[in-house]
């Protein structure tokens, strides 16, 4: 085999040779760093709102000024380049001011500098075992209530810099000393402290295009360098920032004071720190996510951040700066800027050391009272309205209030610990916190259960169930999501008794159609009664309790009930005020046929949407104990217990027991199920070219159609029927545009039992269907609703559906499906005109 060697040029005198030996990879040359020119723009941006922040944060908290340059390198660099959120920008946090600055009053600043080493190693720690997670579960009432807190201590601290004075420790003592402040203070950092907040508060409303472009530069550095601008042009003498050479800085020292102290002060350091950055991580995350363009990276790894700032806060308390977090105010402007890495924050913490080096001059001329009025107003900015109305809506803003004023009034960590318990007392308050009442509403004893159903609750529940007499008709409305075994014994052993003394009990849900969650395996399913064993049930399928405009979810059919006296009894539904609502109070019309019928077409109102095709009207004069014994009949225990994967199938194994014939056209757009939110088994459907009934008897009739009918009303004891016309209808176009031959095809044969619709249609003396109280908005959707009007009349015409109406055992019901607005209306019946009303979006919700 030959060698291969390499090829030499010798006519070639300008290529050199290879100076590395054969098959050997070529040396690899130096790796260029590549930054985006999107990092060095988003860099720039945040190191000119870093640089007055960290002084004024140094400033707040009394430490050594340079400590805040230190901080901010240091979370740039360590932070930025360690960290699990590439985005997040860390450095001193206004959220650390209070704390920082009661360790410093009571342990000096070395030993400041050494509780943020063990800070540091704790975070370590809890970074090692994967906690970060953990640290979220804390509630959001009370990590806002902490900042909120500590905001209003920063604002109340630094209106007394503003004002040319000195803060006191505490905020009680600020505020006392506020009104001797005020009697002495110093026009001149009055003056510079107002310019501050004007420029703070107007620069980013700038309007126009000039505005877009002077946006760019932040508000802070805007702030700050046009009072200090100010200031040395009139020639106002202010306390102005000292620097002193960073050859007398001061580096961190051993811890000296109480151990309990120290061991507290390094808590609440870590809690702190921990806190705010996870949660400007999850932020930074949300902000990225929001941003336009094909790719946002990875998600933040939290443990990785912990470590990474842990790693920045033993750095920090090493060289003898402040603690290091995660900050909102420059995380938010790095993402804004169009960061694409981790690039633009290490570049911005090189700045910041390159400013700390080399413009100390400048800095000097700084007004710390332009210094205070920015810390100020970061800290009235982190009182959020917007978090406020958040806790308030989630009924938690006793927890944020109670966290805010300890954290106010005793310290960051007593005002934490303050929350947890106030949070402990709310969750307790509304587990133990149930309302029991109890009312007859026309022969229908009502116990609702509002809350979670512990034992607790048991003494009071047994009182309200024993107010019932015997042999009555009871609905238990069970509104909670828990219910525990003590509770769930009482209420079944209740149950037992009074089924076997002659009455009938139904246990609905929140939601009818639902099982109530229970403490143990056992579960009340929509027929709870299963317990009850004394009658034989009704025809099958009497009665689905499941509403038609919500989800289905492995619900299971359960009998209606009606009063002694033919009247339809309530389901269980709350009203407005919370009180249990049975249908014959919720408008429905008459029943056409029956006798107390106005005639027309008596169909719901939109109101009722939620039980027209649910069989939630019981026709008059059936039996209550056959309806109660099938609401305990034998195999409701079985489907009570069978998963979602199981319901499918249980038309097949119990046979076909459907409640509504649901009459439609044959149109591939119109999904029964997705409209009705209906179930296998649940509706006999029936599709034809245009949804038309034709007329029986005559050569007119079509067996078809009419044999469905038939079946449905007579065989499958069906309880509504629904017409739905739908926009868009392709058997409608074809009745406004006839063939000019007038071929007798078999689809022209079947549509001429839409000319009655299209004859009233065009009968201008007649009444008009509208749409959602406004006219048709062409001659297409005016014979789509005509014709639903029209196939109701066709329908009345068959004898099976005229005999069951007269028996006021079956209901008619029109129905329009707009396809482009994938809304549903409903027709009514007022004054002669039928209406299609729309379909409530609370109507939905239920």
């Amino acid at each position: 085999m030959p060698t291969c060697v390499p090829t030499t040029h010798a006519g070639d005198p300008n290529r050199t040779g290879h100076a590395h030996p054969p098959h050997s990879p070529p040396p690899i040359g130096p790796r260029r760093i590549r930054i985006a020119g999107a990092d060095l723009s988003a860099a720039v941006a945040v190191f000119l709102i870093a640089l007055p922040l960290s002084l004024g944060i140094a400033l707040a908290t009394g430490a050594p000024l340079q400590a805040g340059l230190v901080a901010a390198a240091v979370g740039g660099l360590v932070a930025g380049r360690l960290g699990g959120s590439p985005l997040q920008v860390s450095g001193p946090a206004a959220g650390l001011t209070v704390v920082t600055a009661d360790i410093i009053q009571q342990y000096g600043w070395r030993t400041t500098c050494a509780i943020t080493v063990l800070a540091g190693l704790s975070q370590l720690g809890l970074g090692c075992l994967r906690v970060a997670r953990g640290a979220l579960a804390v509630s959001p009432a009370i990590v806002h209530g902490m900042l909120a807190g500590i905001g209003v201590t920063i604002a109340v601290a630094q209106v007394h810099i503003v004002l040319g004075g000195t803060p006191q420790s505490s905020v009680p003592d600020n505020l006392r000393a506020l009104p001797a402040q005020l009697a002495n203070l110093d026009p001149a950092a009055v003056a510079v402290s107002v310019l501050t907040l004007a420029l703070l508060l107007l620069w980013p409303r700038i309007p126009g295009g000039a505005g877009r472009v002077l946006r760019r530069v932040p508000a802070a550095l805007v702030a700050v360098t046009g009072a200090t601008a100010v200031a040395a042009a009139a020639g106002l003498v202010l306390a102005e920032v000292d620097l002193p050479s960073w050859r007398s800085h001061a580096l961190a020292g051993l811890p000296e004071g109480p151990v309990l102290g120290l061991v507290a002060a390094v808590l609440t350091t870590t809690l702190v720190c921990s806190v705010q950055s996870l949660l400007g991580a999850v932020a930074v995350d949300k902000l990225v996510s929001r941003r336009p363009g094909p790719g946002h990276g990875p998600r933040s790894d939290l443990d990785r951040e912990l470590l990474g700032q842990g790693t920045a806060n033993i750095a920090s308390g090493c060289l003898g700066g402040l603690p290091v977090a995660g900050v909102a105010v420059r995380s938010s402007a790095n993402v804004n800027a169009g960061a694409v890495s981790r690039n633009s924050t290490m570049l911005h913490g090189v700045l910041v050391v390159v400013a700390a080096l080399l413009m100390v001059p400048i800095l000097e001329f700084i007004p710390l009272a332009s210094l205070a009025a920015l810390v100020m107003a970061v800290g009235i900015q982190m009182v959020s309205l917007h978090h406020i109305r958040t806790v308030t809506r989630h009924r938690e803003v006793l927890v944020y209030a109670v966290t805010a004023l300890g954290v106010v009034s005793v310290g960051v960590l007593e005002g934490v610990a303050l929350g947890i318990a106030a949070a402990v007392g709310v969750a307790l308050h509304r587990l133990t916190r149930t309302r029991i009442t109890h009312e007859e509403k026309k022969g229908i004893h009502h116990v609702h259960v509002r809350g979670q159903l512990t034992f607790l609750a048991v003494p009071r529940l047994s009182r309200s169930l024993h107010l019932v007499p015997q042999g009555a008709t009871t609905v238990v409305a069970l509104d909670g999501s828990f219910m525990d075994h003590a509770a769930y014994e009482a209420l079944q052993d209740w149950q037992n008794t009074h089924t076997a003394g002659g009455g009938a009990v139904e246990i609905t849900g929140r939601r009818p159609g639902t099982g109530v969650r229970m403490a143990e395996p056992a579960v009340l399913a929509a027929a709870p009664a299963s317990d009850s064993t004394d009658a034989a049930g009704p025809a099958p399928g009497a009665g689905c309790r499941r509403r038609p405009w919500t989800a289905w979810r492995n619900h299971r059919c359960e009998p209606s009930r009606s009063t002694p006296d033919g009247e339809s009894a309530p389901d269980g539904d709350s009203a407005p005020d919370g009180d249990s609502v049975p249908n014959d109070d919720r408008g429905v019309h008459d029943v056409p046929g029956a006798p107390n019928a106005p005639g027309g077409l008596g169909i719901h109102s939109s109101s009722d949407t939620r039980a027209i095709l649910s069989g939630a009207g019981s026709p008059p004069g059936e039996d209550r104990a056959s309806r109660a014994a099938d609401a305990s009949g034998a195999g409701a225990p079985e489907s009570s217990r069978a998963g979602v994967g199981q319901e499918p199938a249980r038309p097949t194994r119990e046979g076909e027991r459907p409640t509504r014939l649901f009459l439609t056209c044959a149109d591939s757009r119109l999904v029964t199920s997705m409209i009705t939110s209906s179930g296998p088994g649940d509706l006999f459907v029936v599709r034809n070219v245009g949804n038309l009934v034709p007329p029986p008897g005559e050569e007119s009739g079509d067996d078809s159609v009419a044999a469905a009918l038939e079946y449905a009303v007579e065989v499958l004891a069906v309880r509504s029927i629904t017409v739905c016309g739908h926009s868009g209808c392709g058997a409608v176009r074809a009745l406004l545009d006839p063939e000019p031959d007038g071929a007798r095809t078999p689809l022209r044969r079947w549509l001429r039992h839409g000319l009655p619709s299209l004859e009233r249609a065009g009968d201008g003396h007649g009444p008009r269907a509208r749409l959602g109280g406004r006219t048709p908005a062409d001659p297409a959707e005016r014979l789509c609703l005509a014709n639903v009007v029209q196939q109701l009349d066709h329908l009345r015409a068959h004898e099976p559906v005229a005999r069951a109406l007269k028996d006021g055992k079956l209901t008619l019901h029109g129905m329009y499906f707009h396809a482009g607005e994938t809304q549903a209306y409903l027709l009514t019946e007022t004054a002669g005109e039928g209406t299609f009303d729309r379909v409530r979006a609370a109507d939905l919700a239920r």
